[in-house]
């Protein structure tokens, strides 16, 4: 099945409606994307502002540097990540590549922790609708039964799991759609792991009639309990990777032992750019 089939036009990619633009405020501009510079209690707060909202549809990414490495190679992923309202920095080396070129991104902001954040302040507001697609039907009622305990004034409006190949026909992905928002959530999940859920996100958003979409992949399997997450000492260390390549070394070693190395050569590469320009402004 093609990309067309799927819903992604590769030489029309959807618009996102003019009052969906990127929001470029409090971001700072990394190899070409403008990273949130909010941090997690910022970039929850905002969510939640987005979530209430109803004048468009608002969309979450999470960037890291394999997803900025496989975006070199694929147009419509690194359009849907520049399209995004708010890109997080999940990963260390977001946090590292910003460090050494004296950009101001100074949290990591992980979608587990997003996804936690924004549940706790949805708790708290009360009203919040949310709808989980992508997996399997038993990481997604695991999902459901779990928030209910944890999250209780959270409603879990509806749940999809998609069929599990490259592309969905156009029949299939009209039948998700509308299955979405006959569910009118207040916040689209979306786990499809990357870039396979971003473009499709980024094809459908002019379709979608809901406030907020987010992309965070593998948080399906860490909050239903599937995978475990590394332990907190990896976390803080900016190790989360090690664990997960040790765990599933045939999936992950091309992303962590590829993919870092040309990222870092980018940033190294950009950091002599700005010196020189420096050099030349003096």
């Amino acid at each position: 099945m093609t990309d067309n089939e799927q819903g992604i036009h590769p030489s029309q990619p959807s618009p996102p409606p003019s009052n969906a633009l990127p929001r470029h405020d409090h971001t700072a501009c990394l190899l070409g994307y403008h990273v949130s510079t909010r941090g997690l209690h910022g970039d929850v707060s905002l969510a939640l502002g987005m979530s209430r909202s109803s004048a468009s549809t608002d969309v979450v990414d999470c960037i890291n540097p394999h997803s900025i490495v496989v975006a070199k190679q694929d147009q419509e992923f690194r359009a849907a990540l520049r399209r995004a309202s708010i890109l997080l920095p999940d990963g260390a080396g977001i946090i590292l590549g910003a460090k050494l070129l004296g950009l101001p991104i100074r949290e990591r902001v992980a979608g587990t922790e997003f996804f936690l954040g924004l549940s706790h302040l949805a708790q708290q507001a009360g009203g919040i609708r949310y709808f989980f697609l992508g997996s399997t039907q038993t990481v997604l009622n695991a999902i459901e039964n779990k928030l209910g305990k944890d999250f209780p004034a959270i409603q879990v409006c509806g749940t999809l799991s998609p069929p599990f190949r490259g592309s969905f026909s156009i029949s299939e992905n009209r039948a998700m759609v509308q299955t979405v928002n006959d569910a009118a959530p207040h916040v689209l999940w979306v786990g499809m792991t990357a870039p396979k859920q971003e473009k499709w996100i980024e094809a459908n958003r002019s379709l979608l009639r809901l406030p907020l979409v987010c992309a965070v992949g593998a948080v399906f399997d860490f909050y239903s309990g599937t995978k475990r997450r590394a332990p907190t000492w990896a976390r803080n260390l900016g190790l989360e990777w090690l664990p997960r390549l040790l765990r599933e070394p045939q999936r992950l070693w091309r992303r962590n032992l590829l993919s870092s190395p040309i990222y870092l050569k980018d940033i190294a590469v950009d950091a002599i750019s700005r010196f020189r320009i420096g050099k030349r402004r003096d």
